[in-house]
């Protein structure tokens, strides 16, 4: 008898040591740094998904006992969930309005990204000037054939009434309220698709989204390029923001986190790989 309990608790010893170091060793390649648990939650711009995609892999990576849930659904949607209480940050593809932050929203910029113009692959257009530009969106150029291009109607696509994209785009050419689209739609990615698939189609998105699917207009014979909006030589270029209610400062322990991951070695490096540039 005594020989049997005495093997029972060599096993029961041995199980116990083996459990213990694999608990010590984690998952492979993640951590839970600060031991943070929670959900923490996002909303706005479409335009920010690929960075916010990639900023809440990587920290939910480091924090394990953490989810980031974020939702898509345009810069003015999100920061008016933030202003509700509904989400923890409000994501904006463009700088805060006046009334916004007098509402208490914070204005934390993340990103510097710019805004490409973009044609079909076939068409033979390949630079504008910010004059033609503006033109083409107020309805006043209606064909390619103005530009040197082929004898074409123009379809002008934009972004819906509320998206960042729209509003730094119309703003930074001085044409809020006077665009004639021919189509307005509800994503970055949509319009990209709507371009490449439209034949005379001219639309405008985020410079990190860009593909081999459509063609890129130099604006005033700059390219958009990051070191050329870095130089301050490309024209359209305007915030990424992810706003609080209040300073992060004052935010809780997850928020604050975040941000900090955000500024981290590697948060900043996740920035620079998904194509944005980083403030200054």
């Amino acid at each position: 008898m005594k020989k049997k309990l005495a093997k029972i608790v060599t096993l029961l010893t041995a199980t116990m040591l083996v459990a213990g170091t694999f608990a010590g060793c984690g998952t492979e390649g993640g951590s839970n740094e600060g031991d943070l648990n929670g959900t923490l939650t996002l909303a706005g711009s479409t335009s920010m998904q690929k960075v916010a995609e990639a900023l809440k892999e990587g920290f939910m990576q480091k924090n394990q006992g953490v989810t980031v849930s974020v939702e898509y659904n345009g810069s003015s949607a999100g920061i008016e969930q933030l202003l509700a209480g509904s989400v923890e940050i409000g994501n904006a593809s463009r700088s805060l309005k006046d009334e916004e932050k007098e509402s208490g929203a914070v204005e934390n910029i993340i990103a510097i990204d710019g805004i490409a113009v973009i044609v079909d692959k076939e068409n033979t257009v390949t630079e504008l000037s910010t004059e033609e530009l503006v033109k083409i969106y107020t309805g006043e150029i209606t064909n390619w054939k103005d530009l040197g291009g082929e004898d074409h109607p123009i379809t002008v696509v934009g972004r819906e009434s509320g998206s960042g994209t729209r509003g730094a785009f119309e703003e930074l050419l001085g044409i809020e309220n006077k665009c004639d689209y021919a189509q307005e739609l509800d994503s970055t990615g949509t319009v990209l698709a709507t371009v490449a698939a439209t034949e005379g189609a001219i639309g405008y998105v985020s410079l990190d989204v860009i593909d081999d699917s459509v063609a890129t207009v130099k604006l005033d014979g700059v390219e958009p390029t990051e070191a050329n909006i870095v130089a301050g030589d490309y024209s359209l270029s305007r915030p990424f923001v992810m706003a609080t209610k209040g300073e992060i400062s004052s935010q809780s322990e997850l928020v604050q986190a975040f941000f900090e991951y955000i500024n981290s070695e590697e948060g900043q490096e996740i920035i620079k790989q998904v194509g944005l540039i980083l403030p200054e």
